[in-house]
């Protein structure tokens, strides 16, 4: 078997848990288990807990120009555009993710009209996948809200790029709960291992192609006139 080199590669795990540090977040420890793969790989893994900061709902760059007295935002932008790799971790409420995860994605909503250098949007290049927990059904519904959001503000999503697990309906135990054997599903354990290497596998297929070509999708381009071959419907020939 072919040994693939990820170590150019980096990662930005956010855990969108409820619970401030240090309490223990279930979502964390499944999304332990990617970060470890990721790890031996070589690849640079940056976490943050969005809840342990101060970051205010909005869908502006920074929200102190819009009434907020202090916004975290910008500088964890930072981190997240240094990434070729963005993973949103999330637990189920209500059969929707979280509060904090909806927040998240409104904040990188307000940076989709910004431009890369390369003129296409900022998030142009980058690949992105999620993480879910529960202790009922809602995993593929999370996900779908998620992955949409990330790719329709530019990030690239592969195959098979969400992963979860969930308890029986009801109360009951969570990820970490010993008593819940999570650590041995086998379908969670395969899906979070698919999962990590399509997103390593696609982000360096990006990063060595210097992300995508500009014929096409360069907004910057759009501006100055160029339409490639884009032909307005009001000017057809019938």
């Amino acid at each position: 078997m072919t040994k693939i080199d990820f170590s150019p590669l980096s990662a930005t795990f956010i855990n969108c848990t409820l619970k401030k540090s240090p309490e223990k977040s279930h979502t964390q420890g499944l999304v332990d288990v990617a970060i470890g793969i990721m790890e031996k790989e070589k690849v640079k893994v940056n976490q943050i807990r969005l809840v342990d900061h101060e970051v205010p709902p909005g869908v502006y760059p920074d929200m102190t120009e819009h009434g907020w007295d202090k916004d975290e935002f910008p500088e964890l932008l930072k981190t997240i555009l240094s990434s070729d790799i963005l993973v949103i971790g999330t637990p189920i409420w209500l059969g929707e993710k979280s509060s904090v995860a909806h927040k998240l994605i409104e904040r990188l909503y307000g940076m989709s009209g910004e431009l890369n250098e390369k003129g296409q949007y900022l998030y142009y290049g980058k690949v992105g996948g999620c993480i879910i927990t529960g202790n009922e059904d809602g995993v593929k519904h999370c996900a779908m809200g998620i992955l949409y959001s990330l790719q329709h503000i530019g990030y690239s999503v592969p195959p098979q790029a969400d992963t979860g697990w969930v308890g029986e309906v009801g109360p009951g135990p969570s990820y970490l709960d010993k008593e819940a054997n999570a650590a041995e599903n086998d379908f969670t354990n395969r899906n979070t291992t698919f999962m990590t290497y399509n997103l390593l596998h696609l982000a360096l297929m990006l990063k060595n192609a210097n992300g995508y070509p500009t014929y096409g999708n360069s907004s910057k381009d759009w501006k100055k006139g160029e339409r490639w071959n884009f032909e307005n419907p009001e000017y057809r020939q019938s």
